[in-house]
């Protein structure tokens, strides 16, 4: 008589519990993170001087308004009134645009001008105050 050996050794690999397990860390790390919100930007201080050639300054108060050159511009109107500013100035191919923003800024306010510089394809220079010593 001859019997078949039954002991066949199962080569398949079940997936469904590394899913689980890998799903299950997902949630595990996504409500342990913590979510940093950053609301307002103070200017970096700096030891040195040294002074950048710039085209233009874009000053950026507290309330949100911006000042272009010392006058009051629209954010709608920066873009265009930068770019004019550039094309009037000495070397328009390696204009620099500085940024200062007044402390207590939004850092969405400044993202929004340095969007601008990167649109128009030119360096924007954050600028910085003086150290008090």
């Amino acid at each position: 008589m001859g019997f078949k050996k039954r002991n066949k050794v199962n080569a398949e690999f079940s997936m469904s519990s590394l899913t689980d397990i890998i799903f299950l860390l997902l949630i595990f790390f996504m409500l342990t993170a913590t979510f940093v919100r950053v609301d307002n930007v103070d200017l970096p201080e700096a030891n040195t001087q040294s002074v950048a050639a710039l085209e233009t300054t874009v000053t950026i108060m507290k309330d949100g308004t911006f000042l272009m050159n010392g006058k009051k511009v629209p954010l709608g109107s920066l873009k265009k009134i930068i770019q004019l500013e550039i094309m009037k100035s000495d070397n328009p191919e390696t204009a620099k645009i500085g940024v200062a923003a007044e402390k207590g800024t939004s850092v969405n306010t400044v993202m929004k001008v340095l969007k601008i510089a990167k649109d128009l394809r030119r360096d924007a220079i954050i600028l910085t105050k003086p150290t008090e010593s």
